[in-house]
């Protein structure tokens, strides 16, 4: 991985982090841009962090917006999905209500709001360090990913297990999807941090 400098990058992805409150998207999010674990309070709205990356001779700027899980913010995020060709679906392997509401909010969520009919989905099962206390299995994680058509891993925001791994495997499919690349060369670069997409973006084919 290579810190490319933010004049220099093929490609800029926008990736969204979504699931119930405290399953740990913050500190995987930090996990992986600042190489740190911390206990987080739970996030307020929406964050927003920036990582240059550079993975199979291309140089990209990851903009991954962090959303909030609880309830009553659940408004503010509906135009985060805008324009996302990433989304990590996060639960905690220890929180059986964290994993059920994947499916009865979350990837509802995901179908209402997603623009890009290809966006790649990545199913991430969170804290496999408590692995005494899991309640979710591996195996209910697959069978899930399977069905909603996401990619899968567990992980580990404490240990950094297969932290990086999972951003590196959403980016490469990414990669791996003409119609995701097609509309994030520098060109478009300035549409990403938008809520809206601006009056010159109308032949889009964002409806």
């Amino acid at each position: 991985m290579d810190s490319s400098t933010p004049q220099e990058f093929d490609y800029v992805f926008k990736l969204l982090m979504i699931g119930d409150s405290g399953v740990g998207k913050s500190s995987l999010l930090l996990c992986f841009t600042s190489d740190s674990f911390e206990n987080l309070s739970p996030t307020i709205g929406v964050d927003f962090k920036v990582k240059y990356f550079t993975i199979d001779g291309k140089k990209l700027k990851l903009a991954i917006w962090d959303t909030a899980g609880q309830e009553r913010f659940r408004t503010l995020t509906s135009s985060y999905y805008r324009g996302a060709q990433g989304i990590i679906m996060a639960y905690d392997v220890t929180r059986r209500d964290t994993f059920t509401n994947l499916s009865e909010v979350w990837a509802k969520e995901v179908d209402l709001y997603s623009t890009n009919q290809d966006c790649i989905k990545m199913l991430v099962g969170n804290k496999v360090d408590k692995e005494s206390d899991r309640v979710v299995t591996k195996k209910e994680g697959i069978d899930f990913a399977r069905e909603y058509g996401c990619l899968f891993i567990e992980c580990s925001a404490k240990t950094r297990v297969n932290v990086q791994h999972c951003f590196e495997e959403l980016v490469l499919k990414i990669l791996d999807t003409p119609s995701l690349l097609a509309e994030s060369s520098k060109g478009n670069k300035k549409n990403i941090f938008k809520d809206k997409p601006q009056s010159d973006a109308s032949t889009s084919g964002c409806c």
